[in-house]
């Protein structure tokens, strides 16, 4: 799918008019946190497009292979910003924003700790405005890592200021929804709260530390190593011990976003973002406007796709309500939590820019301390959420979204419910997800797959929708209505000379979110999905597609992969030879007996099952042994490789690579398939006097012990595995077949197939 946005060439040639010329001998500098975000990406580009005379300096941090001035250079790649390029040409933007855009790399929260920062700041000359867009939006963050965020954001900033020798007027981006969870008209003003900031930010620290040391309460590791070797068992002790620590700190993570959602809830928010946003306003009250500088708090609602600028329906990411709606599209959620007379505060994302870049320019004569604007729809402009409801069903019926198939998702009227109502509809389907999993596991391997993949999707949606349904039903069903005075009086101030309209009343709900928002949020759900489509492997590897080269490697399991045989078909046909039909019905039967103790033995490690089978070779002559493997052994077994495997080795050989066959079967009974591979690793079998006395001569070279096999002989040889290609059928492959470049999962068992889908490996049907 090519993901299409409208032509900015028009549009770029109307802003391209009403840039300023020429700029000014001496330009404004104005700080700028965020400018990666949603709403900084658009006070940034506003700033270039509305002005000649600015430079910004925007606070970045680096990241992992990207420094901050190639983070932000890379915002020229974005579609808000393909207007600004076309009007000017690609080179001349990016000269453009080079010139007038400059990098502060640093950690927002650590910012007045940073000597190189704080004297970037300073030595920039005086700043004429700080716009403070930078923010954790998100509602269920650990408590910790929201007041580091938002609130060290927050203080970061303001010191660093201060340290700098600066004084400007900063606007600081907030929530209207910083006034807590009670019903009734907000109006614009400060807080009235009297937390304290300082102690609740030392909690949150003081959090994170108890929270580790509980979790590693014996009780607690043990809990979490038994579940680690339930699930990871056959990986290996390595696998076991890393998923058992994966999730001691996943429950510490849990605890965290646990505390945060209770400790806003007992103070009156309805989350820990709206909580640590109202801590954040008070640290700008306390450590800027009440040091004597100039504050201006700007406080929008549910900020959504654009009415009309940079170009209509432009947004950037999923919003509150965003989930909820293509959750319906996809008829995932036929009811949604909310009240159809309720009020929904939507306001599109260039409405808020509007009113950012009016006061960060200086265009108010509003003088004083601290002023307060809500950028909100909900007195000017009210939408009442059957309106959205209406509005969002038209659209899908119009045009619905497609399944798997390509078939259209026909959507049902949205009734409406009360969240209580509908999580008892989301645990019902979760129980009935959980039956079907527990029933693929008694089923052929090729039928699971197919319902354990369908099963895979539902649960995740399910998942997913339990947290959309739990964190945003507070919005869709509030009782609240924010005032905007002071926003149309500001309006009323600018008239035609604010840089980008903000008038909310000229929203016609309706035809926003059916020919802006709707459409917008299609496009971008179109792009998330060619995105990860990119990211994965383009499919299983074809002979045709194998790269040449005589260092890369080719490494394939036996049983289950190369061979439909198992150990237990092996011993059982190495029988006809070396027994008559009773010995050989009774070995049947004994198997048949011990099969429970070899399942849980397998299910534990798969080398504990080849040491506890090998015991039935005990007394069997190396001779004997030998003869009937050369004898119909080998025909027998060369009947069960399968097509497409000799295939794949076939081509692996003609490309140059080195084929090596690794396995836990016992040696004797793969000695018929030297010829097939360049090296063949196998498990040899203990003899004393001539006879087998039932012991392994080593240790299986298996799960973790074939991935530590692997880099020696990869080392050794000189071969490179990330190049290097593998294949396994079962959950204890997965460990070296992480090692490889070129993982396939091949007629994969429950636990592979898991893994194989979480790291997009191939999956092959042979």
């Amino acid at each position: 799918m090519i993901v299409r946005y409208p032509d900015p060439r028009p549009v770029a040639r109307k802003r391209a008019a009403l840039v300023p010329t020429p700029p000014a001998a001496e330009p404004r500098r104005l700080l700028l946190t965020g400018a990666t975000g949603f709403v900084g990406q658009a006070v940034l580009l506003a700033l270039l497009e509305k002005t000649a005379d600015v430079e910004v300096l925007a606070v970045v941090r680096p990241k992992a292979g990207d420094d901050a001035a190639s983070r932000l250079a890379a915002l020229l790649d974005k579609p808000a910003f393909a207007g600004f390029v076309a009007a000017r040409g690609s080179a001349a933007a990016r000269a453009e924003f080079g010139r007038r855009v400059v990098a502060v790399p640093a950690e927002l929260a650590t910012l007045d700790a940073d000597p190189a920062a704080v004297a970037q700041l300073a030595a920039a000359g005086p700043l004429f405005a700080v716009v403070h867009c930078a923010s954790a939006v998100s509602f269920d963050l650990a408590i910790d890592e929201a007041f580091d965020t938002n609130v060290g954001g927050a203080l970061g900033l303001y010191r660093a200021l201060a340290a700098s020798g600066q004084s400007p007027h900063v606007v600081h981006v907030s929530t209207a929804y910083v006034g807590g969870s009670a019903r009734g008209l907000r109006t614009e003003g400060p807080l009235t709260h009297r937390v304290d900031w300082r102690a609740e930010r030392d909690w949150a620290a003081a959090s994170r530390r108890e929270a580790e040391l509980a979790s590693r309460s014996a009780e607690s590791l043990a809990k979490h190593l038994r579940r680690a070797q339930l699930v990871h068992g056959k990986e290996g002790p390595n696998a076991v011990a890393a998923a058992a620590e994966g999730a001691r700190a996943a429950a510490v993570q849990e605890r965290l976003v646990d505390a945060g959602r209770l400790r806003a809830q007992t103070l009156g928010w309805t989350d820990v973002y709206t909580f640590t946003k109202a801590m954040a306003e008070r640290v700008a009250e306390d450590e800027w406007a009440g040091r004597g500088h100039r504050l201006s708090v700007v406080r929008p609602s549910i900020i959504e796709s654009a009415l009309s600028w940079p170009f209509p329906g432009w947004i950037d990411g999923y919003k509150v309500a965003d989930p909820l709606i293509m959750a319906y599209a996809r008829g995932l959620l036929p009811e949604i939590p909310a009240l159809p007379d309720s009020l929904l505060d939507v306001i599109p994302v260039d409405l808020v820019v509007g009113v950012i870049v009016a006061l960060a320019l200086g265009l108010s004569e509003r003088r004083g301390a601290a002023s307060y604007y809500q950028v909100v729809s909900g007195t000017s402009n009210p939408l009442p959420f059957h309106t959205m409801v209406d509005a969002v069903q038209g659209y899908f019926t119009a045009h619905p979204l497609t399944d798997d198939r390509g078939r259209p998702i026909r959507v049902k009227r949205w009734t409406y419910r009360r969240g209580h109502l509908v999580e008892p509809v989301i645990a019902l389907q979760e129980t009935g997800v959980r039956a079907a999993e527990a029933a693929a596991t008694l089923v052929p391997r090729r039928s699971a797959r197919r319902w354990a993949g369908t099963l895979h999707k539902q649960r995740a949606g399910l998942t997913t929708l339990r947290k959309f349904v739990d964190l945003y039903q507070n919005y869709t069903r509030t009782e609240l209505v924010f005032d905007d005075a002071h926003t149309r009086a500001l309006l009323a101030e600018l008239g035609a000379a604010a840089p980008i309209p903000f008038d909310v009343t000229a929203v016609d709900w309706p035809t926003y979110f059916t020919e802006r928002h709707l459409p917008g949020l299609v496009r971008l759900t179109a792009e998330y999905a060619e995105r990860r489509a990119t990211r994965r492997p383009s499919g299983a590897a074809t002979p045709a597609g194998l790269t040449p080269g005589p260092g890369t490697l080719a490494v394939f399991d036996l049983d289950g992969t190369v061979s439909s045989a198992t150990v237990v078909t092996q011993f059982l046909a190495l029988q006809r030879a070396l027994a008559g039909p009773a010995r050989q019905a009774a070995h049947a039967a004994s198997i048949a007996w011990h099969s429970p103790a070899y399942l849980r033995a397998d299910r534990r490690a798969r080398g504990q099952f080849l040491r506890t089978f090998a015991r039935r070779y005990a007394g069997i002559g190396v001779a004997s042994l030998e003869d009937a493997v050369a004898g119909p052994y080998t025909a027998w077994l060369r009947r069960t490789l399968r097509d497409a495997a000799l295939e794949r080795i076939a081509a692996h050989r003609g490309a140059g690579h080195r084929t090596v066959l690794v396995t836990g079967v016992p040696a004797p009974f793969v000695a018929p398939l030297a010829d097939l591979f360049d090296e063949v690793v196998a498990t040899p079998l203990e003899a004393a006097d001539g006879v087998l006395t039932g012991y392994l001569g080593g240790p299986p070279v298996v799960d973790e012990a074939r991935a530590a096999w692997l880099l020696r002989y990869a080392a050794a040889q000189g071969l490179d595995l990330t190049a290097s290609y593998g294949y396994g059928d079962s959950q204890a492959d997965v460990t070296w077949l992480g090692l490889l470049g070129h993982p396939h999962a091949v007629d994969p068992d429950l636990g592979l197939y898991a893994e194989a889908k979480r790291n997009h490996w191939p999956i092959l049907e042979w």
